[in-house]
């Protein structure tokens, strides 16, 4: 395997995991950016009131996408397995 393609491989492989960790990310910033703005109108400051509600919605986003991000790195996984058994022969 020649040094171009490892390398492609690696970039491909931080793109996957930016894809990856998306979802997860835009939500639980979302989800702060709403509950800052709540507590901001409501001058309620309660840590717990910040952090359950981004919990929540993260769970929610994984148990939804979980199938699709699975199949992407299943798909990267059997990609390069079968790029390196071509190489080693």
């Amino acid at each position: 395997m020649a040094s171009d393609d490892i390398l492609d491989f690696a970039g491909r492989a931080l793109e996957i995991a930016i894809e990856l960790s998306l979802p997860a990310v835009l939500t639980a910033v979302s989800v702060g950016l709403l509950v800052s703005i709540f507590q901001a109108a409501t001058q309620v400051q309660e840590q717990t009131l910040a952090v359950v509600p981004k919990i929540i919605a993260v769970f929610l986003v994984l148990k939804v996408m979980g199938a699709q991000l699975f199949l992407k790195i299943s798909d990267y996984a059997t990609e390069l397995l079968s790029q390196i058994e071509k190489t080693g022969s």
